[in-house]
């Protein structure tokens, strides 16, 4: 289920929030010391760095566990939007704290590389090393299916945490057998490469879980739902301008223009855009705000323009559609008033091109037509 639906879903986050921060924090205090044990009795470095790792694994299951806590609170005045963000934000301080962590990584390891010691293995410690690698990939999966259930990015960063950790656990555990068993000496240097991947997947965690905080596009799963409930309607000829604020799971604001015929009537067209806003938030758990377009369907001459001036325009590179095309006459000029949706990454060179390319083409159907454009950025793929 998407992480846009109504209050059912939202209880649904914060119960499996609160089964994967108790599940994260039991097993990952539980490995961290076992392997303080085993790092000290090997005299392994490595080991003993992929202790402090599952310690602040199990610091982060506390952060996700109050953080799912607090996103489920309801809205208040000084937070009208509600507080779901805050899972937002869990998952940014989970992968700092990754971060963190490679970097102690690295300067113990650096420490270790200047003042070798000798790495003493013994079988019950490997066989138990394996046994917390096969541990953390179970942790991967059952994280990655409750973020899948939910649609999370904070309990999907954790599930990726695990599986960095199974794979160091892995190289921590091929490193004593080498250094050990075979007198290497690599015991710093895999604790080194260690820290670089971890530094790695935390940085990669910040980018997915820090976007919605920063605005990014919307989820293109819920803009053709959306766009696929207006459309249900047989008297929407169209949509465009879909706009959508995330303030959280299970907090999605939306406003989307709504093309209808002139010729219906006014309040069957506003009851219709009503009844679409209504069905947004029962299906889709989205407060969606409909504006009304009224499109001139009889005209000729508007379906001649348009068709005319979209396969002008569309040749412009980041152009992606036209839409509400409307005629104004006056005494001695026609305004011919369109909009035209443009790449945010096109959006300088296009914009000036496309009103020099649209006034160019309709002067030659007819001089008197002036063009007056408005150009849109693209906050959404899809739009039509």
């Amino acid at each position: 289920m998407a992480r846009w639906g109504g209050a059912d879903q939202r209880r649904r986050r914060e119960l499996c929030g609160r089964l994967s921060g108790v599940v994260g924090v039991a097993l990952n205090v539980l490995l961290g010391m076992a392997k303080v044990f085993i790092g000290l009795a090997s005299s392994s470095v490595a080991v003993i760095a992929d202790a402090l790792n599952n310690l602040s694994d199990a610091a982060a299951s506390v952060i996700t566990l109050v953080g799912f806590k607090l996103a489920a609170r309801k809205s208040d005045r000084e937070h009208p939007f509600g507080h779901a963000r805050i899972e937002y934000m869990t998952g940014v301080i989970v992968s700092a704290l990754v971060i963190v962590i490679g970097v102690q990584l690295i300067s113990t390891s650096f420490d270790r590389i200047a003042d070798p010691a000798e790495v003493t293995p013994n079988a019950a410690g490997v066989a138990l090393l394996v046994a917390m690698a096969l541990a953390k990939l179970w942790l991967w999966r059952f994280n990655l299916d409750l973020s899948r259930r939910i649609d999370s990015p904070s309990l999907k960063a954790t599930g990726v945490d695990a599986r960095n950790d199974a794979i160091s656990a892995a190289v921590v555990l091929l490193s004593l057998v080498l250094d050990g068993w075979l007198r290497l000496d690599i015991d710093g240097y895999v604790g080194v490469a260690m820290g670089v991947f971890v530094i790695y997947s935390g940085l990669h965690m910040v980018r997915e879980t820090a976007g919605p905080l920063l605005g990014q596009r919307a989820d293109p799963k819920m803009v053709r739902a959306i766009a696929e409930l207006a459309l249900s309607h047989r008297e929407v000829l169209g949509v465009h301008d879909l706009i959508v604020h995330d303030y959280g799971p299970g907090h999605v604001f939306a406003s989307v223009h709504i093309e209808v015929d002139s010729r219906g009537d006014i309040f069957e067209s506003h009851a219709l855009v009503d009844d679409i806003e209504r069905e947004a938030g029962e299906r889709l758990g989205v407060s969606l705000v409909g504006h009304m377009d009224p499109l001139d369907t009889q005209n000729p001459l508007v379906a001649e323009l348009r068709d005319m001036l979209a396969d002008a325009v569309g040749a412009i590179g980041g152009v992606k559609g036209l839409h509400d095309l409307r005629l104004v006459k006056g005494p001695s000029h026609t305004n011919v008033i369109f909009d035209v949706v443009v790449e945010h990454e096109r959006s300088t060179q296009a914009f000036d091109e496309v009103r020099a390319v649209a006034q160019t083409t309709l002067a030659r159907r007819d001089p008197s037509y002036v063009a007056v454009v408005n150009c849109d950025l693209e906050y959404v793929s899809g739009e039509g």
